[in-house]
């Protein structure tokens, strides 16, 4: 038996070991740095930043780690933790790729459909050793039997079914591929991290460090937070960041990018408004045309005013997508309060009514779309033929000759944006119905009886309770309505045949951002319109924010 000296012995020199490898680690880091920044490799700029970031804020965690390792501090068993668990993590990764483990996923998607009835043996096993739950047995023994064959039938099923897909020659094909250099070297980081974080998690390790029970739930806590952090860091914030750098840059998605520093946003907000002298005045007459390209004019009387701009279409995707915002938003907010009131009655049927209305939200985008195109066809659809209907009821009544209008839905650059407006309208309305209805439900059913002792009506509780009551429900749900309409896009892409839409009257920010940085390949240029779009948004939010604060009954 190990005497308590020979612990403390031994917990030592673990914590020695880990300051040395601490130390080590900054040290490796500090000089991939200076290999990264003094080689002659055609790595791009803004990788290099990348990886130097990240080898600094690893070097600075590795050196607070080894100091606070050193003092006993509990503050080092987490740094040490959270650098090892992420280096673990990427020496993971890259083994995979090393395997290339992701090609082989594909190659199993081809055969997988040849190994699933040996997948139901297995299904078949682990319902037998379900039987003895639902058919307790006196006889232990035949209990254990039953377990034992559900076990091996179980084995017998995968096995056959990892021979069917050819499991074997892919995990031989993986294994080799890891034989190889970079293989080896994640392997060698897997098992150098993996053994770093096994070592430092040993009780007797957090009991020289004066871990507390609180430590060791804040660990937990980051740790089970871990996949979903990291998956926000990689795949949003990380290209967030990227794309911030993107837009100071010339980038094309295929040549290194050039830095041009203000250069895009510059040709975006280069903008001039010039006098006309007469209302049908020539714009190359008051603007440099080779420069500028007429947006649209304002005109009075006799004279008018020429708005002009080096990317004209930036500034019709702002109106067109400003123009969606004002007409969708209050269409998909004011009939949902409308409809919730209605729905939050006690008449039968209304929880059918709410399934009903919530259906759109749930249903793709591309077949609504798709099916509101056939609507709105000019010749076949409903949409017309109604109105058809109508107009030939009214002048049969009425003697009139109104004319049919056959309005050309999609084709006709007056009507375009609104015919994407009412399918947008449509979608949300119905979930926004669900956020005001789940607010009128907690709004206290004794305001609304003291009310009606005091004399109030109908429309005096819905003014002096409904509106104030919904004032944080009502926020979040102009909020993200809002939003939702500043990047309208896929109704637009799928129904407007081009997407823009006759004389770009459906044109759109996001629409406008796809074109230029994927068919265009201008993607510094799409970067800088994404981030003038955000503030855009951001800026629109927190008017609203400011608003609500300033109105809320629940400001103290």
């Amino acid at each position: 038996m190990t005497t308590p000296s020979r612990i403390d012995a031994q917990t030592n020199l673990v914590l020695r070991i880990h300051m040395v490898w601490r130390v080590l680690f900054a040290f490796v880091a500090a000089v991939a740095i200076l290999m990264l920044w003094t080689g002659a490799g055609e790595t791009p700029l803004w990788q290099k930043i990348l990886i130097a970031l990240g080898a600094v804020i690893g070097i600075g965690a590795s050196a607070y780690g080894a100091f606070q390792i050193s003092k006993r501090n509990h503050a080092g068993r987490m740094a040490s933790l959270a650098l090892d668990y992420l280096g673990f993590v990427a020496c993971f990764v890259f083994a995979l790729n090393a395997g290339e483990f992701f090609i082989g996923i594909d190659a199993l998607g081809e055969t997988f459909g040849k190994g699933v009835p040996y997948l139901g043996i297995t299904a078949l096993g682990y319902f037998l050793g379900m039987l003895e739950e639902y058919f307790p047995t006196k006889n232990k023994s035949a209990e254990s039997s039953l377990k034992t064959v559900s076990r091996w039938v179980m084995l017998g099923g995968f096995l056959l079914f990892l021979w069917q897909v050819d499991a074997l020659n892919g995990i031989i094909y993986f294994i080799g591929k890891l034989a190889q250099p970079g293989g080896l070297i994640a392997v060698a980081g897997l098992a150098i991290f993996g053994l770093s974080l096994w070592s430092m998690s040993r009780p007797n390790v957090a009991q020289a460090l004066n871990v507390k029970t609180g430590h060791e739930q804040i660990i937990n806590g980051w740790l089970f937070l871990s996949p979903n952090l990291l998956g926000f860091l990689i795949f949003f914030a990380g290209p967030l960041l990227l794309s911030f750098y993107f837009s100071f840059t010339d980038s094309d998605a295929i040549r290194a990018p050039n830095w041009v520093g203000f250069e895009n946003y510059a040709k975006i907000l280069n903008i001039k408004f010039a006098t006309l002298d007469s209302p049908d005045q020539l714009a190359r007459d008051v603007v440099d045309i080779k420069v500028y390209d007429e947006v649209g004019r304002f005109t009075f009387g006799n004279t008018g005013i020429l708005f002009a701009a080096a990317d004209k279409f930036f500034w019709l995707a702002l109106r067109n997508t400003l123009t969606f915002v004002l007409f969708a938003v209050p269409l998909s907010v004011i009939p949902a309060l409308v409809l919730s009131n209605i729905l939050n009655s006690k008449l039968p049927g209304m929880k059918f009514y709410r399934a009903v209305y919530f259906m759109p939200s749930i249903a793709a985008v591309v077949g609504i779309s798709l099916v509101w195109q056939w609507l709105y066809n000019a010749t076949i659809g409903y949409i017309n033929y109604f109105i058809t209907l109508g107009i030939e009821f009214w002048n049969n009544l009425f003697t009139a000759a109104v004319v049919d209008p056959k309005i050309q839905w999609v084709s006709d650059e007056n009507t375009a944006l609104f015919a994407i407006i009412i399918i947008a309208a449509w979608q949300t309305m119905g979930f926004n119905t669900v956020l005001f209805l789940a607010g009128l439900q907690n709004i206290p059913g004794e305001l609304y009886e003291a009310a009606t002792v005091d004399g109030a009506g109908v429309w005096d509780k819905f003014w002096g309770i409904t509106i104030p009551m919904l004032a944080p429900t009502t926020f979040y749900v102009v909020s993200t309505t809002t939003i939702q309409a500043m990047q309208v896009f896929e109704q637009v892409f799928i129904l407007m045949n081009p997407p823009e839409g006759p004389n770009n009257s459906t044109i759109t920010l996001v629409l406008y951002l796809y074109r230029s940085g994927f068919q265009n390949f201008q993607q510094g240029y799409a970067s800088a319109i994404a981030w003038i779009l955000f503030i855009v948004i951001f800026g629109l939010t927190l008017i609203q924010f400011q608003r609500q604060r300033r109105s809320s009954i629940y400001e103290s």
